[in-house]
Order: C-alpha cells, then sequence, then structure tokens
C-alpha cells in the first residue's frame, strides 16, 4: 500500500489559475512525472487454479501465502480507509471488488516480505524511525496525531505499514532497479521518434501560488488550518505573508502552512506549468508575471471569481519557478536527455517490477480464501 497516500492525501477542489500538470514534453519540457501501473485484479481465478476449493479456512484469515496469513482485520482496516471519504457507502460488487484489490495488493507485499528475508533486506527499526521522522516534519504533534485519527490508524498501524512499504523498495530497488541501464542510444531513438514533443509552440510559466479567500466555509487545507473569515481578515492575512516572503522566509513552507488553496498548499503551492496564452486570459497576472526573473514573486494580486469577473474573493502571491521558452528543444540539452532517460527508466521499472512480481508469485503458494468464498456464492 502506498502509506504516505493512505495516510496523508487530501483531495480538494482548485481555484485561481489552472495549470497543467501533463507530463508531455509539450507541456513541460522541465517535468516527466512517472505513471504508477495499478494492480487490476483478475486473481479470483488464478487463485483457484492454484490452491483449490476443498478447505474450512479460519474465518480471520482471507488468504493465506507459504503459509503466512493476510488476516480480515488487515484488510477490513484497508477497506474502511478507503471508503471513509467516498460520498456514499459502495455497492456489494463495488465493495467485494474493491477487498479482492486490497488483498491482491497485501498478497504481493507479503511476497516480497518473505523475498526480503532471503536476502536480508527487512527494513530495519532505524530505517522506519527516520522515515515517520521524515512524515511528521512539517506537522506539530497534535497535528501529526489528528492526521493518524483521520485515518483510523494508530502509530504502530503507521510503523507497520511503513516497514512494509520500505521493505519492498528495498527488494525492487537490489531485484530491479538496479539492474536497469538506459543508454544514450536509447535516449536518441526516442527523442527522434517524439521530436515533435519538444517543440513548444509557446512559453510555459511554471508557478506555486499562496492563496486567501474571505469565503469562511472554504476548507483552508493547510497544515496550520488558518482561515480567513472575511475580506478584512483576508487583506491582513496576505500582507503578513507577503511581507514574510519580502523578508526571506521559504515560500513553499509558508503555501503548506497557510495558503488557502486545498488543491496546492500540500505542494507548496506548486501549480506545474501554465501556458502563456492561459496567463494572457487575466491580463493583470499576466503582467506581474512576466515582469519577474525565476526565484521572485509577484505583488499582492485580487483573486477575482473568474477571468471576466470584476468580484473579488480573495487574494494571491505567484512565484515564478522557472520558464521554457518557445521552440524545438534540442537533444543536447541536458534537461532533455535526463528527462527522456528518466521517462525510459520509469516506464522499464515498472514493466520489471511487474515481471518480477509474477514470477515471484509462480513461485509461492498462494491461496485466496475470499475470492473462492465469492465463487462459492454465485447466484
Amino acid at each position: 500500500m502506498d502509506t504516505m497516500q493512505k495516510t496523508f492525501s487530501l483531495t480538494q477542489p482548485s481555484a485561481g489559475i489552472t495549470t497543467s500538470r501533463d507530463t508531455s514534453p509539450k507541456r513541460s519540457i522541465a517535468s516527466f512525472r512517472s505513471l504508477r501501473l495499478s494492480h487490476v485484479v483478475v486473481g479470483a481465478l488464478v487463485f483457484l487454479s492454484v490452491a483449490g476449493c476443498n478447505r474450512a479456512p479460519n474465518p480471520d484469515v482471507w488468504a493465506t501465502v507459504n503459509g503466512h496469513p493476510i488476516p480480515r482485520a488487515d484488510v477490513e482496516k484497508y477497506y474502511h480507509n478507503r471508503i471513509s471519504s467516498a460520498p456514499q457507502p459502495p455497492t456489494e460488487d463495488a465493495a467485494d471488488r474493491m477487498r479482492l484489490e486490497i488483498i491482491r495488493s497485501l498478497i504481493d507485499e507479503e511476497i516480497t516480505r518473505q523475498q526480503a528475508e532471503k536476502l536480508h533486506l527487512v527494513a530495519t527499526d532505524a530505517e522506519v524511525n527516520a522515515k515517520i521522522a521524515e512524515l511528521k516534519a512539517p506537522y506539530t504533534e497534535a497535528q501529526f496525531n489528528a492526521q493518524l485519527q483521520s485515518k483510523n490508524l494508530t502509530l504502530d498501524d503507521l510503523r507497520h505499514d511503513l516497514r512494509r512499504s520500505l521493505t519492498s523498495s528495498k527488494v525492487i530497488n537490489k531485484e530491479v532497479e538496479s539492474k536497469i541501464n538506459i543508454t544514450d542510444a536509447q535516449i536518441a531513438d526516442y527523442y527522434n521518434l517524439h521530436k515533435a514533443d519538444f517543440n513548444l509552440i509557446e512559453p510555459q510559466y511554471h508557478l506555486a501560488q499562496i492563496v486567501v479567500t474571505s469565503m469562511p466555509n472554504q476548507k483552508p487545507g493547510n497544515l496550520q488550518n488558518s482561515k480567513a473569515k472575511n475580506d478584512a481578515e483576508a487583506q491582513k492575512k496576505i500582507q503578513t505573508l507577503h511581507n514574510r516572503l519580502e523578508s526571506g522566509e521559504d515560500f513553499a513552507t509558508l503555501a503548506m502552512n497557510f495558503s488557502e488553496q486545498p488543491d496546492t498548499a500540500a505542494s507548496g503551492g506548486d501549480m506545474g506549468f501554465a501556458p502563456e496564452s492561459q496567463l494572457r486570459a487575466d491580463p493583470g497576472v499576466y503582467a506581474a508575471i512576466t515582469t519577474l526573473k525565476p526565484g521572485q514573486i509577484t505583488p499582492i494580486l485580487p483573486l477575482h471569481e473568474s477571468p471576466t469577473s470584476n468580484a473579488v474573493m480573495g487574494y494571491v502571491i505567484y512565484k515564478l519557478i522557472a520558464v521554457e521558452p518557445a521552440g524545438q528543444h534540442l537533444l543536447s540539452d541536458p534537461r532533455v536527455q535526463q528527462m527522456i532517460r528518466q521517462q525510459l527508466h520509469d516506464s522499464r521499472a515498472r514493466l520489471m517490477k511487474e515481471a518480477y512480481l509474477e514470477v515471484m508469485q509462480n513461485q509461492a503458494h498462494v491461496v485466496n480464501y475470499y475470492a473462492e468464498q465469492l465463487l462459492k456464492n454465485i447466484h
């Protein structure tokens, strides 16, 4: 399971400038983002073919891997964590499908854990403690505990999940990642096949933002749970933040703690890349941003309800992180080479990880009792 996402991820609506986080070079020459392949669970019949159906399992065990149990309690914990923020309960079929997905994921992790024991790669207490400290860093103790409580997790649950996640990463790094080598020839071949993707039709602006709104009912989505309740409070708060930025405080840290734009606060205000044509839709914003050098911030700007509206809903400060000029970006550009290298490496790593887990599953004795029970109850 992705522990950090499971524990702390927030999903909120966006406001202000809408930027693209598309990994296509045409959208952003500066960042490729690897796409994670999700496991598609079709395992019920596969597991039945391995193990048969003529057993009376412990009802508290929903699967086993080489005799090691996958407890029902673990599956239900992750299941309830997933549905806790859903607007309505899942249907019966959707709930069963979700449990099958969770069981498959836990089986993969248990197979990897057992392999880690053979390779002496199980995560140590020191590694787990270091990861917990990293997760705690942006929070006070009370905020961190509140995050755990909101996900129905204890610190022991988090420690257990982190150990499993770190262990899995160590195995994959040794058995898969470390063996991948992307050559210069492969990079050149990729560039030649996708050359048009490296030709930006207009400049792209990498931006970050700190937003303060006067809407009292909006959830702030920042670490301090800081929220202005009216326009006067919003003006005072944004001016204070601008003063702190001018005095040298870190933009990302202030955004995480005080920005009232939930969609970007968690990432330090990072909005990704915006094309120049989009910025031109708001002449005031365009004029302020295009006078900046990378690393500089705008004055306090009004945040309008829409580009065509004069109604002010709050205030915003933008930071220019980088500008990618229009035109063809050449293979000789080190950034282009690194981008392609990372893209090819990530793609190969995802494929090889899937293959590695399939081989490990073939060598393991896996029984999915939950899948068996579903098939017994077909009607």
